[in-house]
């Protein structure tokens, strides 16, 4: 509706200007015509296609100009809008002592013009400026405002909340993945992993019963140190019987990511399109990746299988087997890499000590 109305308008004004365009001829050539309405019906028409043509134009170039501000992202609008009444203010400010000006009548056409190509150029540079900085200019005015208008245009995402589980706390990393950053999002623990980890505390096995003191210990801790971040859910489901089970349900109707190190939980949270973290496939991404050549100090604590062996171990657990490293076994001992190998229990590195590398 709106383009047809837009031509019609432009075809019309095309037709009138053509037929009263007539009036606007010299007054001899005026003399000549013959028939008056027929030569306004002639430049009539022939406006009437000129208003058209410029019609479609003007049509074609606001659906285009329209769907570009449609696409537009909201701060970006927000910004060439402030630019370009700032550029127009200033516009205005800088011209108007021209007008106040003498300047000869046959010069007067020099107002106008200079009126409408200052109020061009400013506003084009005002709306260039914004954005360079426009975003900084948003942030000065409200903080919160361009994280907000980057969420709702899909830029930025939250992030997810991260439910743990009673492994992920008693195992201790993820007071490190806290203390580092590395984390983010609010912490979630629910009321009955809390439960779980009370029963384990409970336990007649000492070892058990340390391990979910600890677990307490270190849930404790976190709870003091990010108050605003680690919450508990009272939420709880009786029908289900296990607790990994109550995880995956609870991950699934909070949208949120399952933070672990259970094996089985992982691979089953993720068979239910459940997004997992696990702390121990961290580990092992993170683990320093040694090549031939490269150095270690380490510390030969015991004996390896074949004679002259010796073996030490990395801060991640790494096994090294150093060759005639038998001899040094409680001595911190610098070795060099000779090569590794990858096996279902692990990697496991070989070296030589630095001085019989030297040597050879």
């Amino acid at each position: 509706m709106l383009d047809a109305l837009i031509v019609i308008s432009f075809m019309l004004a095309g037709a009138g200007i053509g037929f009263y365009s007539v009036d606007l001829l010299p007054q001899r050539i005026l003399q000549q015509v013959t028939n008056l309405e027929g030569l306004s019906s002639v430049t009539a028409g022939f406006g009437a296609l000129l208003g058209t043509a410029l019609g479609l134009v003007v049509q074609t170039s606001y659906r285009r100009l329209e769907k570009q501000v449609r696409d537009m992202p909201p701060d970006r609008l927000l910004t060439r809008a402030v630019g370009l009444v700032v550029g127009l203010l200033i516009a205005n400010l800088m011209l108007a002592p021209l007008f106040l000006l003498p300047i000869p009548a046959e010069f007067v056409f020099i107002k106008p013009m200079m009126a409408v190509l200052g109020s061009v150029l400013f506003a084009v540079s005002g709306m260039n400026l914004v954005d360079t900085h426009g975003r900084s200019l948003l942030r000065i005015i409200n903080p919160n405002s361009v994280e907000s208008m980057l969420l709702a245009e899909g830029t930025l995402k939250p992030s997810t909340t991260k439910v743990l589980d009673t492994s992920c706390i008693i195992d201790g990393r993820i007071e490190g993945l806290l203390d580092t950053k590395f984390l983010e999002g609010q912490i979630l623990v629910p009321q009955f992993v809390l439960q779980e980890l009370q029963q384990v505390a409970d336990a007649s096995n000492d070892q058990k019963r340390v391990r979910g003191r600890r677990g307490l210990d270190i849930l404790n801790r976190i709870r003091e140190t990010y108050p605003n971040r680690v919450l508990i859910n009272a939420a709880d489901y009786e029908d289900i019987p296990t607790v990994d089970a109550k995880l995956v349900k609870l991950a699934q109707e909070l949208n949120a990511t399952l933070l672990t190190n259970d094996y089985n939980l992982n691979k089953v949270a993720s068979f239910q399109d459940v997004d997992v973290l696990n702390i121990n496939d961290l580990a092992q991404a993170i683990r320093p990746n040694y090549l031939p050549g490269d150095d270690i100090d380490l510390r030969i604590v015991k004996e390896g299988k074949e004679p002259q062996q010796g073996v030490g171990y990395l801060n991640d657990g790494t096994m090294v087997v150093v060759e005639e490293g038998r001899d040094h076994i409680g001595d911190e001992l610098a070795v060099v890499v000779t090569g590794s190998l990858q096996t279902s229990a692990g990697r496991m590195i070989f070296a030589r000590p630095k001085t019989s590398v030297v040597t050879s």
